[in-house]
């Protein structure tokens, strides 16, 4: 049974959604990450991105370390209740390789390469 009647976490994979950022203002896709129901109502609670990692088995605070944080503005769900989507305000580089959207490589040779699209906003070794 679902405990949480908003995002319907027993439909996740190991009780994780999907949870896509996106820029408030520019609509652009920001990074994906995971919730799982404590995330979600940390998130609530805070009114700043908190994800599960997968890594380190615990929550994860965007932001906690780099200052890159998400200040939440809004928080969507999908049709079926399994995918998040907030609606933020990134500070900084939202990339842990420094770029403002995680999606900053670009498929070019028809599929045979990756190219480099938008530019760096900070070098990681500066701020991790």
């Amino acid at each position: 049974m679902n405990s949480n009647p908003i995002a319907d976490f027993s439909r996740g994979t190991n009780g994780l959604l999907p949870a896509i950022a996106q820029d408030e203002s520019t609509g652009e896709v920001l990074m994906m990450a995971w919730m799982n129901e404590e995330a979600w109502q940390a998130t609530l609670d805070e009114g700043y991105a908190v994800y599960y990692s997968r890594s380190r088995k615990s929550l994860w605070r965007k932001g906690e370390t780099s200052g890159h944080r998400q200040k939440v503005s809004e928080i969507r769900v999908d049709c079926d209740q399994d995918t998040v989507l907030l609606k933020v305000e990134q500070v900084g580089a939202a990339c842990h390789e420094g770029y403002k959207s995680c999606f900053f490589r670009k498929v070019v040779n028809d599929g045979a390469s990756l190219e480099i699209a938008d530019e760096r906003l900070v070098d990681p070794k500066d701020v991790y």
